[in-house]
């Protein structure tokens, strides 16, 4: 799938130094509310008809810790590699961590409707969609911002 972006990665080399800070910061940042969502599911808490409003909680929750992170990338990045690569990376950050919030708080209600433990469903589902959805919204973002 990532050939399809070769060209990008090809033309601007310093984008694939970031890929691991931003697939391992997706990972983390779906596999914590799947975690908590999981356990109020166990708990009785929430049941999956809440499926919306736990993705809109989720989704302010990724919205903000993206924010953090972006703010935090782009001045990092700015500094090594030039305000470009910075709004790069810290819009790259935004997205993932909104991204992977939501899905990390909809898996385990999905995973529960279709009668699988969600705790042992949600974690692999969330960390390869958010892999492969990050590398291209990364790659995506990268040629908008770049003009590759």
């Amino acid at each position: 799938m990532l050939e399809v972006f070769e060209d990008t990665l090809a033309q601007m080399v310093v984008l694939s130094v970031f890929v691991p800070l931003l697939i391992g910061t997706g990972g983390n940042t779906g596999n914590q509310p799947a975690t908590t969502v999981t356990r109020v599911l166990a708990l009785g808490h929430v049941r999956p008809r809440d499926v919306l409003r736990v993705a809109l909680r989720e989704i302010r929750v990724g919205i903000t810790l993206g924010v953090l992170l972006g703010v935090l990338g782009f001045l990092v990045a700015s500094a090594f590699y030039g305000m470009q690569i910075g709004a790069v990376i810290g819009l790259t950050l935004l997205s993932i961590c909104t991204l992977a919030a939501a899905l990390g708080g909809v898996i385990p209600m999905i995973g529960r409707l279709l009668k699988v433990d969600p705790a042992a469903f949600a974690n692999p589902f969330i960390t390869t969609i958010v892999d492969a959805t990050g590398l291209i919204i990364y790659s995506l973002i990268a040629r908008a911002v770049l003009g590759l």
